[in-house]
């Protein structure tokens, strides 16, 4: 994507100070004059950011400011290693409220709405972030955090909530608790807005049917702000990103050089405004593309398309790559497969065994023939034939937050 003047003043504008606040900055660019930093050409020879340099930094190593001037701290789960702490100032947060009550406008979400908030609250950015966008819109905020489905329910029909966020995991566990009780005529649900994890078609179109909204994918990572720097718009065609805060590049995961728009690759983010923990050429390791073209909605803001999955996602199996993307497609295309599966993959008398279960309502000679589609279609899109099984609705495990679809037991 090609850098804007408006976004090469901000950029050049940080450069002029950046080092001397940022220790992390003077270390990582030493021997760079960003002076001389001058066109697009200069910029993507920067060398990257990456998770590991700001582990490498924990605990606060990243801060830019003095500690007077950091109002809040977030953090990364650090369930796959050492956390990553993000320091914000006052500015940091107003400028996160702004982007999240644009990403409520785009979705059609008013100040009479009532937004009822069920990801997690604490160091993680998703709950508060939430909760900003619906404050700074002017909406009321019903800061439910996750889990106590009943509650939930109660709350969603004393209170008439309009708005629901939540991943999609567990928008699909309030789905099906709401059909079960048979309470959906109680439900005053219009729209659906979920993040945090990747999820398929089917399983959209299962929550937006059972639910009666119309959803919209947000997009955010806790490193850049969190949850808000994008979503999608009416036509859901690719989430629009908030390109006045934020830089995007697409490169090439395995050589790093940015590839044209409308190629799939690397997300790469730039902050152009963040000042307690700002980050240049930020691989994402999220999967996506550069949508070229004005969208039908009339925003001017670019597009980049829904995640494909992520750099770490892939999974190896008989000599085959995989992504989780390409494995809800087979199940998109399984006549008879619903929304929800598991991936087992072992490896048992010298070769790898990968097992697909999914949910289907078919029983008997019916399942067997919805097994053996998805076997079929296994083999034709992804190059490896699985062992599939179907199993009842409601017997995969469901979560109040993201949801583990692929197991890899093998080492």
């Amino acid at each position: 994507m090609q850098i804007t003047n408006d976004q090469f003043a901000l950029i050049k504008d940080q450069f002029k100070t950046l080092k001397e606040r940022s220790p992390f900055y003077a270390m990582k660019f030493e021997g760079i004059d960003l002076a001389d930093v001058q066109s697009q050409e200069d910029f993507e020879k920067l060398p990257f950011s990456e998770k590991d340099d700001l582990r490498r930094v924990y605990p606060l190593g990243l801060q830019a400011v003095p500690d007077e001037d950091v109002v809040r701290i977030h953090s990364s789960s650090g369930t796959t290693g050492t956390p990553v702490i993000i320091p914000y100032t006052q500015q940091d947060v107003t400028d996160w409220a702004i982007q999240f009550a644009r990403c409520y406008e785009m979705a059609g979400i008013t100040n009479r709405d009532r937004i009822q908030i069920t990801p997690g609250y604490g160091l993680w950015t998703a709950g508060i972030g939430f909760q900003l966008g619906a404050e700074r819109l002017g909406a009321m905020a019903i800061p439910m955090g996750p889990g106590n489905t009943e509650k939930q329910l109660r709350m969603m029909q004393d209170l008439k909530s309009t708005v629901l966020c939540a991943t999609s995991s567990y928008a699909l566990l309030l789905a099906e608790a709401i059909a079960e009780q048979g309470i959906g005529d109680k439900i005053c649900l219009r729209k659906g807005v979920i993040g945090s994890e990747r999820w398929g078609d089917k399983m959209r179109k299962r929550i937006a049917d059972e639910l009666g909204v119309e959803l919209y994918d947000i997009y955010g990572l806790t490193e850049v702000y969190g949850p808000g720097i994008g979503i999608s718009c009416d036509e859901h065609n690719g989430m629009h990103i908030w390109d006045d805060y934020v830089y995007c590049e697409i490169v090439d995961p395995k050589t790093g050089k940015n590839v044209p728009d409308g190629e799939s690759g690397e997300l790469v983010i730039t902050t152009l405004r963040k000042q307690g923990a700002p980050l240049i050429r930020y691989r994402t390791h999220d999967l996506t593309r550069i949508l070229p073209g004005d969208c039908a909605c009339g925003s001017h803001h670019p597009r980049i398309d829904i995640l494909i999955g992520r750099t770490d996602d892939m999974v190896k199996v008989k000599g085959v790559n995989m992504f989780p993307a390409q494995i809800e497609e087979v199940i998109r295309f399984t006549d008879g497969a619903s929304s929800e599966y598991q991936v087992m993959i072992d490896h048992l008398f010298g070769k790898d065994i990968l097992t697909v279960f999914f949910e289907t309502e078919a029983t008997g000679e019916d399942k067997k023939r919805v097994e053996e589609e998805l076997a079929f279609i296994f083999k034709g899109k992804i190059g490896c034939t699985p062992v599939a099984k179907g199993v009842a609705i409601g017997e995969l495990p469901r979560s109040e937050k993201k949801t583990q679809r692929i197991f890899d037991n093998r080492y």
